[in-house]
């Protein structure tokens, strides 16, 4: 950049011919930069240097020392990737963040703020800013706390207050009482904070001295807020007003929705409260309703399970289930295979608890236990749909397994999910549910068994030199498969190459960004349709599934291992060894 930025200065007067032929000097002799010289010397102004340099690097100048910055815009790109990368986000115009970079030269910085640019799904324009812009931006961070800190200020004296008075307010007016409190805009924040993280969940607790906020970020809980404890049930009121919760309940759970616009996108909120001791805890689940299903390869599905799934879920008629604890991604799985056979000349319906999903062209219908629109209920009704596929959120009791069983058998293809740990569990415990072994042997088509585990981040992905015992725990897990399965230029008989994540700016230190499915198919085969038939006898089931050829769940998260995805902490954590 040296010889550039020089002619601008000279060009625009900023310096004399005599002054940059002793910066040159000075720069061959030092070693360093014409800029760091400059900046030392202080020979130019630092606002007239960043805009010389925004002609090198043909980008706009701006100077953001005094300038407003909202809160939203300015906490686009978190305070430790703005210190790590000196850059800052300070204005958003139709989905395009104006971004000011101190180096445009910082090739590390323009891939991280592209990296989240992508994650964000926004447009970057980037401008060119001096260090005291800098600065100034950056205490803005520092100001917000103190801002949150007001509103925690005005939040304790209004809501000590209002303590004394609130018998007095009738029950009507409650709810807008807590509508104009401070706390609103605390309920928004940690809201916004849990879709720009990509959180799953949002946990409100009630601790000895504080309430404390965790978020699931890649099914791990992470504490990220720690508000004062007399700030608690006025955080509880403020959602349970916004889900049209009973606020003078606090003695039974209750379940409720929020939707919000977040980002220019529409986002879902479930709410279930639970009373404590002598408070009330509240989960919020994260549902993006704008999120489309992405495809079995995006998913972490390879080879022979890609090829059984996309031959299963297009039969005329069977069962094909997802199993897997809460969490595990079964859902997510459901809706990719309703998104591939998806087609003009197909009716599709659904019974969902909750929708995550909306899906053009299938007919999507929320259960209400309530009053009595349970998942049995709903599928009595959606047989009189004249549907080719339906797909059940769940099977969670004996009605509905039996239904189930029958529709797949009337010649309807059901798609549903069921809570065990491996894909062998799904056949006892569907037995277990009073379900026939013959009627379940003439139906199931297909059992899909997941977990998901956090994926290495690409970032600051490095190799690593494992222990022996390491290696030879999973040389020992995959000796028998066959080689197609391995990764391309894996062999098991040569050194194994093994990685994991630093951390970095882009993974908030984490070393992991986003997840990947680790899974086992069970294929209803002729074998299999005999054995369960019979009675299920677990020796005759090994036997087959060994003859399948397919991988254990433990099998497959290791080849996603040495594909260099993930790393055998997450493996083992996700298969409970």
């Amino acid at each position: 950049m040296d010889s550039p930025l020089l002619s601008i200065l000279l060009q625009e007067k900023l310096i004399d011919g005599e002054k940059a032929g002793v910066l040159l000097a000075e720069s061959q002799k030092t070693g360093k930069s014409i800029e760091a010289l400059i900046d030392e010397s202080g020979q130019v102004e630092e606002e007239k240097l960043a805009e010389a340099k925004g002609k090198v690097f043909n980008l706009p100048y701006v100077n953001l020392v005094g300038r407003e910055i909202k809160y939203e815009v300015l906490n686009v790109i978190s305070k430790d990737v703005a210190e790590n990368n000196h850059v800052v986000s300070f204005e958003k115009l139709d989905g395009v963040i104006n971004v000011g970079i101190l180096n445009p030269g910082n090739i590390a910085a323009v891939e991280a703020i592209n990296f989240l640019a992508k994650e964000k799904d926004f447009s970057v324009k980037y401008f060119i800013i001096s260090s005291a812009s800098f600065r100034d931006a950056v205490k803005k961070y520092e100001i917000l706390k103190k801002e949150v800190e007001k509103v925690l200020e005005i939040a304790e004296e209004r809501f000590k207050e209002e303590e004394k008075e609130i018998e007095e307010i009738p029950t009507g007016e409650v709810a807008e009482v807590i509508k104009k409190a401070p706390v609103s805009k605390m309920v928004a924040m940690i809201m916004k904070y849990a879709v720009d993280n990509k959180a799953s969940d949002i946990h409100i607790e009630p601790e000895f001295k504080e309430s404390r906020v965790r978020y699931r970020i890649d099914g791990v809980l992470r504490p990220r807020l720690a508000l004062p404890a007399y700030i608690h049930a006025a955080v509880i009121a403020r959602i349970k007003v916004l889900a049209n919760l009973k606020l003078d309940e606090t003695r039974i759970p209750q379940d409720g929705r929020i939707r919000q616009v977040i980002n220019g996108r529409n986002v879902d909120f479930r709410i279930s409260t639970l009373p404590l001791l002598d408070q009330e805890k509240v989960v919020m689940r994260v549902l993006e309703t704008a999120t489309k299903a992405a495809t079995l390869e995006d998913l972490g599905f390879r080879g022979q399970a890609v090829e059984i799934i996309s031959r299963e879920i297009k039969r005329p008629h069977g069962l094909f289930l997802v199993t897997g604890p809460t969490g595990s991604g079964k859902s997510t799985t459901l809706y990719t295979a309703l998104s591939m056979v998806n087609r003009e000349g197909i009716n599709i319906v659904t019974l969902e608890d909750p929708i995550e999903y909306y899906i053009e062209g299938v007919n999507q219908s929320q259960i209400r236990p309530e009053i009595g629109f349970s998942f049995a209920a709903g599928l009595r009704s959606l047989l009189r749909q004249d549907p080719n596929i339906i797909m059940v959120g769940e099977i969670r009791d004996n009605e509905t397994a039996e239904l189930a069983i029958h529709a797949a058998l009337t010649g309807h293809l059901i798609f549903s999910t069921l809570h065990t740990n491996d894909a062998a569990g799904a056949v006892p415990r569907l037995i277990d549910m009073k379900v026939e072994p013959f009627l379940l042997s003439s139906t199931l088509n297909a059992v899909v068994a997941q977990r998901l585990v956090r994926k290495i981040c690409t970032f600051c992905k490095e190799e690593i030199a494992p222990p022996t015992e390491v290696i030879e725990n999973i040389k020992r897990e995959l000796t028998d498969m066959p080689k197609k399965f391995l990764p391309p230029g894996v062999d098991l008989n040569s050194q194994l190459k093994l990685w994991h994540g630093v951390g970095c700016a882009r993974c908030n230190n984490e070393g992991y960004i986003g997840r990947v499915v680790i899974s086992e198919i069970l294929e209803g085969t002729e074998n299999l349709r005999r054995i369960i038939a019979e009675g299920f006898n677990i020796k005759s089931f090994n036997e087959e599934r060994k003859n399948q050829g397919m991988a254990s769940m433990k099998q497959d998260g290791f080849l996603k291992v040495l594909e260099g995805l993930t790393t055998v902490e997450e493996v083992l954590r996700a298969t409970q060894e």
